[in-house]
């Protein structure tokens, strides 16, 4: 897809990996709706990319509600008149302590933002798409998505859970001319990485400041880069694309492929 003239819908980019894309796409002149919870953060965003003399316009979405959901693309309606891609980026950790000794609003909110969330606003984005002729569905996953994580159990089951949808809308490219892909990052500096080190004090701070130092992290530009090829390239479908330090990517196969048929499974 070329992007010129085209409009990109972005979840979760007042910071981080969201805001490095904004920045990206339109560099390649996509107008772009700068969706976050963080008012402050997405109006920040717009300001950078009208800097660089891109387009862009923000509102203020909670996306584990599905109104804010609809909302949110209706927004890209009225601004631009529609949108070629959505990318579900807004993710979150579920923080300390770990799984399951995490309370469950902590871990219930994981598994709505990172999963959830990225299965309603596909569900909402593909009629609108199909509508428009086609488009592309981005969203972030993680190399959590594709191993066992054990730091953070349910962030890795939402992140799986981001890979199998994926990979089993493969079949939109054909019938209706929407692609859908997700990026697998390794760890990347945002806000979600460092914010847990900033609710400590004394020698926890210190300690968990020197780890993160020490910890070999990704640009976040450099998501926003595999995200732009995922988008431009126009076979790709049901991709999953693994990002590891260097600007080192990968396309991650399923472990196993079974044959289609037009017939049920086999439930023996």
């Amino acid at each position: 897809m070329d992007l010129n003239g085209k409009v990109a819908v972005i979840s979760g980019a007042g910071s981080g990996i969201g805001r490095a894309a904004a920045l990206r796409l339109a560099r390649e002149g996509a107008s772009i709706v700068v969706a976050d919870w963080n008012e402050d953060g997405a109006r920040e965003t717009v300001s950078l990319v009208e800097a660089a003399g891109g387009k862009a316009a923000a509102i203020k979405v909670d996306v584990t509600k599905s109104a804010e959901i609809t909302a949110m693309l209706d927004f890209a309606d009225a601004t631009y008149g529609g949108f070629d891609v959505l990318y579900n980026n807004a993710g979150v950790g579920t923080g300390q302590p770990p799984f399951p000794e995490s309370p469950e609003a902590n871990w219930r909110r994981t598994v709505e933002i990172d999963l959830l969330a990225v299965i309603e606003g596909t569900r909402q984005a593909i009629p609108r798409l199909q509508a428009r002729g086609g488009g592309v569905i981005i969203a972030t996953a993680s190399l959590a998505g594709l191993f066992g994580f054990q730091a953070d159990p349910v962030y890795a089951a939402a992140k799986h859970g981001v890979v199998g949808l994926t990979r089993a809308l493969i079949g939109l490219h054909a019938s209706m001319n929407i692609r859908v892909n997700c990026v697998c990052p390794a760890v990347v500096r945002t806000p979600l990485v460092t914010a847990f080190a900033d609710r400590l004090t004394g020698a926890e701070r210190e300690a968990a400041d020197k780890r993160l130092s020490a910890m070999p992290m990704l640009p976040p530009e450099e998501i926003a880069e595999a995200v732009y090829d995922l988008i431009r390239d126009d076979s790709a479908a049901g991709v999953v694309m693994g990002v590891s330090l260097g600007d080192t990517r990968r396309v991650v196969d399923p472990p196993i492929t079974l044959p289609v048929t037009s017939g049920s499974l086999d439930r023996r």
